[in-house]
């Protein structure tokens, strides 16, 4: 990245910091007109449509009537709980682990708080418990749980998003996570290991993981739905959550989700859709793209096109790394006079990124859903998925030159899962997944071969109050 683009951002960096996001909105409501959207998902009452409290009483679930009171000013309370276990065998290490994640979100219309028309606000925060059986067990590059994470309590996203033309433009600014919203299938969203979210080559490839749980990080995404078949999604991101500086878990450097760091090149993505068929055999497509516009060493040779293996790092520095992905979603069979798109579904995701800079180079998934199908469980999902992560050939050519016993090459999940709802905001999904050369065969102790496949069974509870 030039001297001149590096300027502008951090120009447009310090303009955001100082003229506040409130303003820059502000001056936007003015200039457009005012939008028909004004829930900002607060509901009228402020009880949201599915909580396990719902259970206990009507006044369990409004929280003693806290939450009508709230929502009278357009402010909504909630909250969930993950708790998860999951065993091995294989991987580098046997046993069981526990982690867990309480997640409290706040959603608030600002025009019922006195502001304009349009203007929603979001925050959510975690608190992180347990250990990861992925980093303690396995070392796959695939993590088991897409929960799995450094122990803390933080901040996730905090923004601001504008409605306007009818909801056809909307443009969200403040602290942002990406995997809300790009590279996502819906297929794929009723698995428990994380590569269905931010894909395990996005992760490896972008720096710190990417702007992805549980790193948001400061950016703008602009929405536009001209209307319902079609839409388009681009995001500017800080392009490093936890900074140039960082040398170690990226989770560490940024312990508690605050330091909003504007410090680092920006990562573009873009992403367009096309829905067809909603009524019926319902399909979505979508294309998109990502560009980090920092600097990346080459995995493999030297400036001088010598072998990092013999002379030592660094690698040649590129400018700029990117990706390129394609995503389906397509119901097959549809369960007779349902309301929503149950039945069966195929799903599929593909990705690919340059070999010298990266990682990882190619990356794929799919699978199946049965939804809907047992008449007095509708919310009920059977699903089967596979993965497949390609080491890049520049990293397979950097083991061989080093001599190593094995070249990592590859690594492949299966994952089964089945989601059963226990009751209005409780859902409980066993779980099991097997994983084929962890790390892309990774090296197991010395003279003790590779990392074995793994086996892993689980279950996962999820309640929303």
């Amino acid at each position: 990245m030039n001297g001149r683009k590096i300027e502008a951002v951090s120009f447009a960096a310090r303009r955001l910091r100082g003229a506040g996001v409130a303003s820059l909105l502000a001056v936007a409501a003015a200039a457009l007109p005012a939008p028909a959207r004004a829930d900002c998902d607060v509901p009228d009452n402020g009880v949201p449509d599915e909580t396990l409290l719902s259970s206990l009483g009507p006044n369990w679930a409004s929280l003693g009537g806290l939450r009508p009171m709230l929502a009278k000013s357009g402010i909504a309370i909630g909250g969930n709980y993950y708790g998860e276990a999951f065993v091995n065998s294989g991987g580098f290490n046997q046993g069981g682990k526990y982690d867990g994640v309480l997640e409290l979100t706040m959603d608030a219309d600002m025009h019922k708080l006195g502001f304009w028309k349009g203007l929603c606000f979001h925050t959510n925060g975690y608190q992180i418990h347990g250990q990861s059986i992925t980093a303690d067990n396995i070392g796959s590059l695939m993590p088991v749980s897409n929960l799995e994470a450094t122990p803390a309590t933080r901040l996730d996203e905090l923004w601001l998003e504008q409605h306007l033309f009818n909801d056809k433009l909307a443009v969200k600014v403040g602290q942002l996570a990406a995997d809300t919203e790009f590279v996502i299938s819906q297929g794929g969203t009723n698995f428990l290991n994380g590569t269905w979210g931010l894909p395990s080559i996005a992760a490896a490839d972008l720096p710190s993981g990417g702007p992805a749980y549980p790193l948001a990080t400061p950016g703008v995404r602009v929405a536009i739905n001209p209307n319902d078949k079609f839409g388009l999604l681009i995001g500017v991101y800080n392009g490093d959550p936890a900074g140039p500086n960082c040398t170690g878990n990226p989770q560490v450097c940024d312990n508690n989700g605050l330091d909003f760091r504007f410090d680092s090149p920006p990562l573009l993505m873009a992403e367009g859709f096309y829905k067809y068929h909603q009524d019926r055999l319902a399909g979505t497509i979508k294309l998109g793209a990502w560009n980090h516009f920092g600097n990346f060493g080459e995995q493999r040779f030297t400036v001088g096109g010598n072998l990092i293996a013999v002379t030592g790092p660094p690698g040649k520095v590129l400018d700029n790394d990117y990706g390129f992905y394609g995503i389906i979603d397509q119901l097959i069979w549809r369960v007779p006079g349902s309301a929503d798109a149950n039945g069966v579904a195929l799903f599929g995701r593909v990705v690919g990124a340059p070999s010298a800079q990266n990682l990882i180079d190619f990356y794929a998934d799919g699978g199946i859903t049965f939804s809907g199908m047992i008449p007095r469980r509708p919310n009920d999902v059977f699903a089967i998925g596979v993965a497949y992560t390609r080491i890049s050939d520049w990293v397979h050519g950097f083991d061989v030159d080093s001599g190593m016993p094995v070249a990592r090459s590859y690594e492949a999940l299966l994952e089964i899962c089945y989601t059963m709802q226990l009751a209005s905001g409780w859902t409980l999904q066993p779980d099991f997944q097997y994983i084929w050369q962890p790390g892309g065969l990774l090296p197991n102790e010395p003279g003790n071969g590779a990392v074995q496949d793994a086996a892993v069974f689980g279950a996962r509870s999820s309640m929303s109050f």
